[in-house]
């Protein structure tokens, strides 16, 4: 049996939590909601090896709209004795019987396309069906549950903010079809608050900002995955812009760690940031991203900048989850890229 390409990855989230921390969920059911994408993968290999490692009853029931192809491309989740394929879509699927003490809610309709095509459909689905989630979180015995959000509820930043704290009540522009995606995210979160005050729903909401790490698409509209993906096939490292914004990166099974802390010991009602508080520019990430490919090839920025113009940022503070939680980033950028680089060469077999 081949081993387990995320082996190093997967041990280093129990490390830093501790079997005990995982014990919390023995002899319980989960059931998780966008299992199939880049959060809900890494929840459910950090759970199954969790799993596998320490012996745990758990089950967890995953839902998705073709439990045929997700069982093609990741047939060791799909196939793992604890886990039950669900079909379903998010916002009108038939309630399994449970019960299920965790739900988690990580299923979003995004990407550049969908939102130029048809934002009524991002907004209308965010909101159905975090409504539908809620009904099935509803129906059970205390059961707690996190929704995932988004750092894009928060608007552009301030340039003279250097990083956005959970306070900041600032949002996206509403007369604008990009802000679907931005606002349906913080109608949801409105969603679950009102269903804690009127009915006693134990949620947590975690807005994460931007990562990179293994199963983040290479081909869509992350810009280090973009990169990464024109290192991998030796072309040069395009940007679009002028190379100024300004982000952060959080390695993927840090994000693992975040999520399943925030789920267990944060506290109801709450919102958590998830992020990076490490800032480059989108050039900067592009060159650490070409400094890993041999010959390293050229970065080809398609606009100069504009210096009256300050650079647009999307950084998170994350004083919240360290003061409460205790967590910290410990995987730098350039190792979480060369983690990332590796694993696609592994799945592309180079």
């Amino acid at each position: 049996m081949e081993p387990h390409p995320l082996t190093d990855d997967l041990n280093f989230i129990l490390d830093e939590t501790g079997p005990a921390f995982w014990q919390h969920w023995y002899g319980q059911n989960l059931f998780i909601t966008g299992g199939t994408g880049f959060f809900g993968c890494w929840l459910l290999e950090s759970l199954t090896w969790a799993v596998d490692q320490y012996q745990l009853n758990i089950h967890i029931t995953m839902l998705t709209r073709r439990p045929d192809l997700f069982a093609q491309r990741v047939p060791h989740l799909a196939h793992h004795n604890a886990v039950t394929l669900w079909s379903g879509d998010v916002c009108d699927f038939t309630f399994p019987d449970g019960p299920f003490s965790t739900i988690i809610h990580a299923a979003a309709d995004t990407g550049t396309r969908l939102t130029q095509e048809n934002p009524i459909r991002i907004f209308n689905t965010t909101l159905t069906g975090t409504q539908h989630v809620i009904d099935l979180a509803l129906r059970q015995k205390n059961a707690r549950m996190l929704f995932i959000s988004s750092g894009a509820v928060y608007g552009r930043q301030p340039p003279d903010l250097p990083r956005i704290p959970e306070t900041y009540a600032g949002g996206p522009y509403p007369l604008n079809q990009y802000a679907a995606y931005a606002e349906s995210k913080r109608a949801a979160e409105l969603l679950c608050s009102l269903h804690h005050y009127q009915y006693g729903l134990d949620v947590v909401i975690a807005r994460p900002f931007a990562f990179v790490g293994p199963y983040l698409p290479l081909q869509a509209h992350f810009a280090i995955g973009n990169f990464i993906y024109d290192g991998l096939n030796h072309q040069p490292i395009k940007i679009n812009g002028d190379g100024t914004p300004l982000r952060s990166y959080l390695y993927a099974s840090e994000l693992a760690i975040w999520l399943w802390k925030i789920l267990r010991e944060g506290n109801s009602d709450e919102v958590y940031n998830i992020g990076s508080e490490e800032v480059y520019s989108i050039a900067q990430v592009a060159d650490q991203v070409a400094s890993h490919f041999m010959p390293m090839p050229e970065v080809q920025i398609a606009h100069q900048p504009n210096p009256k113009q300050p650079p647009e940022r999307y950084i998170p503070s994350t004083e919240k989850v360290r003061t409460e939680l205790g967590l910290n980033q410990k995987i730098d950028l350039n190792t979480a890229i060369e983690k990332t680089i590796q694993w696609a060469k592994t799945i592309k077999g180079t």
